[in-house]
């Protein structure tokens, strides 16, 4: 599992354009149009853009990614709600991984579910079994985010303030009890869609589980440690203020500015970050 990460992070260094820049935008809208059309056509019309054994086998192979575009509910307020809360989410985890990394997370959750439904309808001989939104795979992104800013306060319901890491127990508890209702009424696509999404979570998270479960090696330093507490720190910093960056002359962040680079000058005594306009273009700071 580990190699697994590594390769994982070496193939988003080493290809930065790979992916779709603003995933989870597209993804969010596309929700909101099918769920538009779902009101005046009813949610059978879109059955087309589920995925399923039977269909692909039968040439429908944009079933392979239009599951995701379809709502995970009919309910109009939380369906408002959840979608913004995603986007949120998703585009910060975008900012914190690149686009290449939150790509590889989002079609990994995809491929995994539809290989899990893929097995599960040969094993069974029905082919039958369907997936027709994402909804696990967004429920694993919120697991994500509380994973790399566990303190971050998030309004739930835009009302109640609580911390990330809270929330991410809930959506674990959500998983659990959505595993058990699914296996209770015969619904074995649905409990597994659930435990594949979990597997990608846990594949691209699996240091930080280890680290959770007090499962560490025993060659790791003390340096290693100290380093991993400063980088969450750094983390729960930046969740706090909102930005990562911010230049020293004009004040522009790479939260309000994504599309500027951001530098520390070596030439300033201490570090001072400075945006691309102004990294040969300011006074340098003296002690």
């Amino acid at each position: 599992m580990k190699k697994l990460n590594q390769w994982i992070d070496r193939f988003a260094y080493s290809h930065p354009r790979f992916g779709i820049p603003n995933l989870m935008l597209y993804i969010v809208i596309a929700n909101a149009v099918t769920y538009a059309l779902t009101v005046f056509a009813g949610s059978s019309a879109l059955s087309f853009l589920e995925f399923d054994l039977y269909h692909l086998l039968h040439g429908e192979v944009w079933r392979l990614v239009t599951f995701v575009l379809l709502p995970f509910t009919y309910r109009p307020f939380t369906l408002f709600i959840l979608l913004s809360f995603y986007y949120f989410v998703g585009g910060t985890l975008e900012r914190e991984w690149g686009t290449a990394k939150f790509t590889l997370y989002y079609l990994s959750g995809m491929l995994l579910s539809v290989l899990g439904t893929v097995i599960f309808s040969l094993v069974t001989g029905y082919d039958g079994w369907s997936l027709s939104s994402a909804y696990y795979i967004n429920l694993t992104l919120f697991l994500a985010f509380a994973a790399l800013y566990p303190d971050a306060q998030i309004m739930f319901y835009m009302v109640i303030p609580l911390k990330a890491k809270w929330l991410a127990w809930a959506d674990v508890a959500l998983f659990g009890w959505e595993i058990v209702k699914d296996l209770r009424i015969g619904w074995y696509a649905g409990a597994l869609a659930a435990v594949v999404a979990i597997l990608n979570f846990v594949i691209f998270f699996w240091e930080d589980i280890k680290n959770l479960l007090g499962i560490q090696s025993r060659q790791r330093s003390r340096q290693a440690i100290q380093f991993k507490s400063a980088v969450r720190q750094q983390k729960r910093a930046e969740a706090e203020r909102g930005y990562r960056h911010r230049c020293e002359v004009c004040g522009r962040t790479d939260a309000d500015h994504p599309e500027l680079e951001f530098r520390y000058c070596s030439k300033c005594q201490g570090y001072h970050c400075f945006c691309s306009d102004h990294i040969f273009d300011h006074q340098h700071f003296t002690k």
